[in-house]
């Protein structure tokens, strides 16, 4: 029997080469080194690592060879793919920490700002000061009325005494809503002022009644610093037996000395309204000089243009047309009201000078009145 044959040269594997060995890992280095960023070197290291690479491929042909030959093969590949994963692992160090100190500029936190970075927001001062008044008359024992903001015009004007050519039914001042056809008598109109929530409450209660009656209204008004076309009212409503005019004056009394202060006082003047007879315009005492600033050049008051009074609204004694509107007798009852827009007396309060601020939703302006409830 013959011995094996050691000294059988086969033919060499191309892929085995020391010089093509040599270049392809070159080739990797080259990948490698121009990877701009992690994801471009993770496709050059499945191009030169993974298991369809050139080497890959070239480790595969050791099993070919004969024993005598596989050791330098393997080494010879062994050495070329260990510099590669060398290359490849130096290569991945450097664009992390370049990529680390890139997400240390691009998403660093300003550890100096305020912690808090959503600004509390605060309840508007109209709606506050409605609930104050509110309150002011729920305890003297007035009940809260409320009705629709889109009101039929026989509530809105003719139960109120308001004759067919009257001035205030003029579209400069009223916003008629049209019907299907596009016309403008549809006889619904949005609500002047709060009064026929007076009118309805008047329909369905008998008497007495004692009810307030907050709410939006609206007028062609054009907006500027005294003006708005929506606006927030407050009216009053008084229906018992023997009222007078001398309960409500003492009714205005309590309410500004409850919202402005004690020693506070009201006048009278004589007015004209189609709903109140008698009518007047209620003034009350200027609450920052109290009346001091009148013929006193030395200490003028600039709320009050030294008058000493400030107009607040009108009031008078419900018009008896409008009780028996309502289907009240009125020779058995009878009642006052009155009515003042609270954004008036917001700026009367707090001394602000433009009502436009009111209504442009800025956090600047509200946050200052703070969150009273």
């Amino acid at each position: 029997m013959s011995a094996p044959n050691k000294s059988y040269d086969p033919v060499e594997v191309e892929a085995l080469k020391p010089e093509e060995l040599e270049r392809l890992r070159d080739e990797a280095f080259a990948a490698f080194a121009a990877a701009a960023d992690l994801a471009a070197l993770h496709e050059a290291k499945i191009a030169h690592t993974g298991p369809t690479s050139p080497l890959s491929l070239a480790n595969r042909e050791i099993g070919a060879l004969p024993p005598q030959a596989k050791a330098e093969a393997g080494k010879r590949v062994g050495m070329a793919r260990g510099a590669v994963s060398k290359a490849l692992a130096a290569r991945q160090a450097e664009l992390e920490a370049e990529r680390d100190a890139r997400v240390l500029v691009e998403e660093a936190v300003d550890v100096t700002l305020a912690y808090d970075r959503a600004p509390a927001g605060a309840r508007h001062p109209l709606t506050t000061l409605s609930e104050r008044i509110e309150d002011v008359f729920v305890a003297m024992g007035y009940e809260v009325a409320e009705g629709p903001e889109v009101e039929a015009e026989w509530f809105n004007f003719d139960a109120l005494n308001f004759e067919p050519d009257h001035p205030a039914r003029a579209m400069q001042d009223t916003f008629f809503v049209q019907d299907k056809q596009g016309k403008a008598d549809s006889g619904v109109v949005l609500r002047t002022h709060t009064s026929p929530v007076q009118v309805r409450t008047m329909i369905d209660r008998e008497p007495p009644v004692y009810v307030i009656c907050p709410g939006r209204v609206y007028r062609t008004d054009e907006l500027d610093a005294t003006h708005t076309p929506v606006f927030t009212q407050v009216e009053l409503l008084a229906i018992d037996e023997g009222l007078t005019m001398a309960d409500l004056k003492g009714t205005l009394d309590h309410m500004v000395q409850a919202l402005f202060g004690t020693g506070m006082s009201t006048r009278l003047r004589p007015n004209y309204f189609p709903f109140t007879e008698p009518s007047a315009e209620m003034d009350m005492q200027c609450y920052v000089c109290r009346g001091e600033s009148v013929g006193n050049p030395d200490r003028p008051c600039r709320t009050c243009s030294s008058e000493g009074w400030i107009e607040l609204g009108g009031c008078g004694m419900v018009n008896p047309r409008v009780l028996i509107a309502a289907g009240i007798d009125p020779e058995k009852y009878s009642g006052f009201a009155f009515g003042f827009g609270i954004e008036r007396m917001l700026m009367f309060r707090h001394n602000v000078e433009d009502m436009r601020d009111m209504v442009e939703g800025d956090v600047r302006f509200t946050r200052p009145f703070g969150m009273e409830i």
